[in-house]
């Protein structure tokens, strides 16, 4: 448990810093540039490895699993980040990254039957009152032609949620190094299919130091590395455990945002992350996952 805890500690740290990465990396590489970027340097530095402990790929890869997963965690939800920081602050990102516990229970009922308690629930509402918080009470800015930014953001910590859930369900019996190193290369080819589409990054511009720096942090560490703890957690804990790390994230990006980028911080901002924390410590409680032909059988945080 002590081991879990500490790889939470570590990537709150890793994490927190890369909302300011993104910022960094926003006008050269653009939003999937970013993504493109960060999933091939994650993956260049993990492919060696598994290459060196080939003995963990064990029979028939599920690839499909593997390709949802890799599409949803670090396709999609790295590609709405950046997106939404072309609006909102690094700052406000990290705290609405905060609701993935939330998203994460949520999808655990309507998907896999898992039942979820009163205290939950009050969680899950208070949860979203610190999202009102944020947005001043201007819920329409997420229906709006305001979506980008708040609602793109709440998009991609649903897709951390979705990708939570399924590796837990259906890559449990895969290595860490396994999940990650794919699940990278899955987003890297969402991310070149995304520049593809769009505008292609302006490589002149990643030469700078700041670029490249990020270029760096965002891949080696954000991506490689800290998908792999990732991973080690969700596997080892469970998907809620993981999803937690959100808890610290916010702490270490207000700083990081505050010093690097000169980020204001707001009574608001304030305000509503404890708000949103104390409704994602409610809805984080144990949950149930009520089987058709089976007792109800509860999740541990081992």
């Amino acid at each position: 448990m002590l081991r879990l805890y500490g790889a939470l500690i570590g990537l709150s740290l890793i994490w927190g810093l890369s909302f300011v990465f993104m910022k960094w990396l926003l006008p050269p590489a653009g939003v999937w540039g970013i993504v493109f970027l960060r999933c091939l340097a994650g993956a260049i530095i993990l492919l060696p490895v598994l290459v060196w402990r080939r003995r963990e790929i064990n029979g028939r890869l599920p690839w499909k699993a593997l390709i949802v997963v890799g599409i949803f965690n670090c396709g999609l939800a790295w590609g709405l980040i950046p997106l939404s920081e072309t609006e909102i602050d690094s700052t406000t990102a990290s705290i609405l990254n905060a609701t993935t516990p939330i998203w994460t229970g949520l999808i655990g009922f309507i998907l896999f039957s898992y039942r979820l308690t009163s205290r939950q629930w009050i969680g899950i509402l208070i949860g979203f009152f610190g999202i009102l918080m944020l947005m001043d009470f201007q819920f329409g800015q997420l229906f709006g032609k305001n979506f980008i930014g708040i609602g793109t953001m709440l998009a991609a910590a649903i897709c951390y949620g979705l990708a939570g859930q399924l590796t837990k369900r259906f890559l449990s019996e895969l290595g860490v190094l396994v999940i990650t190193t794919f699940t990278l290369l899955t987003g890297a080819l969402v991310g070149l299919i995304g520049m593809l589409l769009t505008e292609p990054f302006k490589l002149d511009l990643l030469l700078d130091p700041l670029p490249f720096i990020a270029v760096i942090g965002l891949g080696c560490f954000g991506s490689g590395l800290g998908q792999l703890i990732y991973f080690y957690i969700n596997k080892n804990g469970s998907p809620e455990l993981a999803a937690t790390v959100t808890y610290l994230i916010p702490g270490s990006a207000i700083i990081w945002g505050y010093f690097l980028l000169e980020e204001t911080i707001t009574p608001n901002i304030i305000v509503g992350l404890l708000i949103i924390f104390a409704g994602v410590y409610l809805s984080s409680n144990k949950s149930k996952n009520i089987s058709a032909n089976s007792p109800v059988v509860e999740h541990q945080k081992d």
